[in-house]
């Protein structure tokens, strides 16, 4: 057998080792591949997480700024009223949430300085005290049924209400129930409770009248102060 020379040794080496090796350029196009793809991957991720997150927050968002406004509309509102008449104070309790549009026109009327003034022309004894701008006999039997619109709460003593059919043809008087009165809950709207200055309420009760309830001496509402608290 004839012997290999070393140079052919050599070449045939090299031909059986070049198919084994991986060039560099190869390398470097995968690798970019396998970056390019996991990087989509996390956008992909980034963008529908962050997406699914926002939505509820923005919901919320709106709701909480609706009901914070609402809320804050509410709470703006004056909750008491003092009734300052020339026998006394008499602090009221507004019924913001039962009778929301009358509180509203009674506290615009307020100030406007509709109540300066107004007399108490009508007063019955274990029944109500009544001011008004207008007097005259007989005001207590021309209340008329008229305002189904609101249902009127019960009539206990130290309610405040006014009048549904004078309220319902523009007008504005103020009654204060002396003891309870069911019969009333047709004919008042009740939007207040006196929650100090009862005294003040049955002194003006007991004042003398005439044969048609009207006082003797006159009496009357001095200012009403709007308040937050008392």
């Amino acid at each position: 057998m004839g012997r290999i020379k070393p140079q052919a040794l050599l070449q045939q080496s090299k031909r059986k080792k070049g198919p084994s090796r991986i060039s560099a350029t190869i390398v470097t196009f995968y690798a970019l591949i396998l970056v390019m793809l996991v990087f989509i991957l996390f956008v992909t991720y980034r963008h529908w997480s962050n997406r699914t997150r926002l939505q509820p927050e923005s919901y919320i968002s709106v709701s909480e700024d609706e009901n914070t406004s609402v809320e804050s509309k509410k709470s703006d509102l004056p909750g008491y009223a003092v009734v300052i008449t020339s026998k006394g104070s008499i602090i009221v309790e507004l019924y913001k949430e039962s009778a929301p549009e009358v509180v509203d026109e009674f506290i615009d009327l307020c100030q406007k300085g509709h109540f300066k003034g107004m007399l108490f022309h009508q007063v019955i004894k274990h029944y109500i005290i009544q001011a008004g701008h207008n007097k005259g006999p007989g005001a207590t039997e021309d209340w008329n049924l008229l305002g189904k619109k609101y249902a009127s709460m019960r009539h206990e003593a130290f309610m405040l209400g006014t009048s549904k059919g004078k309220y319902f043809n523009k007008g504005f008087d103020l009654f204060i129930t002396t003891a309870p009165i069911p019969d009333l809950n047709e004919k008042l709207i009740v939007f207040g409770r006196v929650i100090k200055g009862q005294d003040i309420v049955q002194e003006i009760e007991e004042v003398d009248t005439d044969e048609h309830y009207q006082p003797k001496l006159t009496i009357g509402i001095l200012d009403v102060a709007l308040k937050q608290i008392v």
